[in-house]
């Protein structure tokens, strides 16, 4: 009966830290429910660290129960409580990272993406992000790094290591090339704001958005639900659109190839009248110039502009419906045409000059209204005038 009396022991004093365990438990979730009564997510902290809260703080309530009743008694004391010291930073480690996580997860909610002007929102949450998972790569490394430190044999490895780690980092450093090059482009993505989350971008010919930016990659959803997954450093080696870089706003064009006799005062009118009526268009650009005249065709341009990437598709598609229309309605004559003359033909009867149009000047991509002198100066304004009376002059 003597030798059961240390096992007696162990079992009433593990019964003693399981309940003082429950206790220390309990206090914690109360003291965190009291505190969520003014920050109410201090109740997020607790769902994300409960489990590995209550698992680390039971398993040191045991580890002192059992050192305290067994570890005189027990042989092979040393190795369980090896074991408790590698379950202890396991889970001590996993704690850590889940409350990292939440905090950087509670940062990240305070920037909200769904609003209008969320570029700096973007910003963040993209930084936030690779913050997170730097945070929980690191936090696993050390973790590990700990535990293996714990054997004996492997800190004598790691000494020798250590004096020749200028050897290994460089074995290291061709071994993982490729690696370490997404993960320092990723790391340089999210910092140099080249690319955020939820930017519209143009990659290998996909127009898509940016879902998700990792350490080593670049997830793109692209318009028709596909997902592009890109290595990080192809953002920072090859050139790619991105339409949300300043602005969302874009311009957008609208191209019909039509016959020598289309009216194309008739059409800007008509062009007017439906921008007018539609929500889609931002009330900034509206232009319509002829801009090609061979081939016995006449190319008509149409420059419309909108709020964002997808609206300016709509916009585009339902202009081009409403001119083609109009064109089968009203400008038949215009309906491009294959001619084909054998012998000689009679020339064409003269129009009657049409009177001056009184809707106002004309208005082009480049004049004609405070938009487009605006745009026509940031080609201009930095081009040095040099008077040609000056040039012969010493200096």
């Amino acid at each position: 009966m003597s030798e059961w009396n240390p096992w007696l022991q162990f079992a009433v004093a593990a019964i003693v830290a399981v309940v003082a365990a429950i206790a220390v438990i309990a206090l914690t979730a109360l003291a965190v429910r009291v505190v969520s009564r003014r920050r109410p997510a201090a109740l997020g902290l607790l769902t994300s660290a409960r489990l590995p809260f209550r698992l680390l703080v039971l398993t040191v309530f045991v580890w002192i129960a059992a050192a305290a009743s067994i570890a005189a008694t027990l042989g092979w004391w040393a190795m369980v409580s090896h074991g408790f010291l590698i379950v202890v930073i396991v889970l001590a480690s996993w704690l850590i990272g889940s409350v990292a996580s939440f905090g950087l997860t509670q940062a990240v909610s305070r920037y909200r993406i769904d609003v209008p002007d969320n570029r700096v929102a973007r910003r963040v949450r993209t930084q936030l992000q690779i913050v997170r998972r730097l945070v929980l790569v690191a936090i696993t490394i050390v973790g590990a790094s700990a535990v293996l430190m714990t054997f004996p044999e492997v800190r004598t490895v790691g000494a020798s290591l250590l004096a020749s780690a200028g050897v290994v980092s460089i074995i290291a450093g061709l071994a993982a090339q490729s690696t370490l090059g997404n993960v320092f482009a990723g790391v340089q993505i999210a910092f140099s704001d080249a690319i955020r989350v939820d930017d519209v971008v143009i990659v290998e010919g996909e127009w898509g958005v940016i879902e998700e930016i990792t350490l080593t990659y670049v997830v793109v959803k692209v318009w028709d639900d596909r997902r592009l997954v890109v290595p990080s450093t192809y953002f920072t080696t090859t050139p790619f659109q991105n339409w949300t870089r300043r602005t969302s706003a874009l311009l957008g064009s609208v191209e019909l190839d039509l016959d020598w006799r289309v009216d194309p005062r008739a059409m800007r009118e008509h062009l007017d009248a439906v921008l007018e009526q539609s929500e889609l268009w931002d009330h900034r650009t509206k232009v319509l110039q002829v801009t090609d005249a061979v081939g016995g065709f006449v190319r008509v341009r149409v420059l419309v502009s909108a709020g964002d990437a997808g609206t300016l598709f709509d916009l585009r598609c339902a202009v081009r419906e409403e001119l083609v229309d109009w064109v089968h309605r009203h400008g038949s004559e215009a309906l491009p045409r294959t001619r084909v003359a054998v012998g000689e033909d009679k020339a064409p009867p003269r129009r009657r000059s049409e009177p001056e149009p009184t809707t106002g000047p004309h208005r082009g991509l480049f004049s004609g209204s405070a938009d487009g002198q605006q745009r026509g100066m940031e080609y201009t304004q930095s081009i040095p005038v040099v008077d040609p009376d000056d040039r012969d002059l010493p200096r």
